[in-house]
């Protein structure tokens, strides 16, 4: 079974329904469910999960959105290692290289993003939502 990181925004897309990108996160959250693929988020992504759902949706819809994630995805701890193996990747963008750190101290297969850019200083494969939906479903 493939482990997977999900970025921050696939996984807001699913919570807060952004259109149009929703459909395929969810999807994607249905084939963890459905016991597909493993799904992960950082404990750093659940900080900004609440931040932007408190914003959109309201506190106690950003309160839902986090038990959701605790309830429904693999949480990964972010520790002083994490910190350090992040502050070495080539990015100039500290939160996608701390998303990479914990993707290989996880040893997960892949990370999941709307934004492979991002994480152009990964070793781990990069893919788009819909790349991982035709991946599960027998595509390359």
């Amino acid at each position: 079974m493939t482990r997977a990181l999900f970025d921050t925004n696939v996984i807001l897309d699913v919570l807060l329904n952004r259109h149009p990108w929703s459909a395929d996160a969810k999807a994607l959250w249905q084939a963890h469910m459905n016991n597909q693929l493993a799904a992960h988020v950082t404990a750093t992504s659940l900080t900004d999960i609440f931040y932007i759902s408190r914003r959109h949706a309201g506190r106690d819809r950003a309160w839902q959105a986090i038990q959701a994630c605790l309830d429904q995805l693999y949480v990964i701890s972010v520790g002083f290692n994490e910190l350090q193996v992040a502050t070495t990747l080539g990015s100039s963008d500290f939160e996608d290289n701390l998303q990479i750190a914990c993707t290989m101290t996880a040893q997960l297969d892949v990370i999941v993003t709307r934004d492979p850019s991002g994480f152009a200083a990964s070793s781990i494969p990069v893919l788009t939502p819909q790349q991982m939906l035709s991946r599960l479903s027998g595509g390359n």
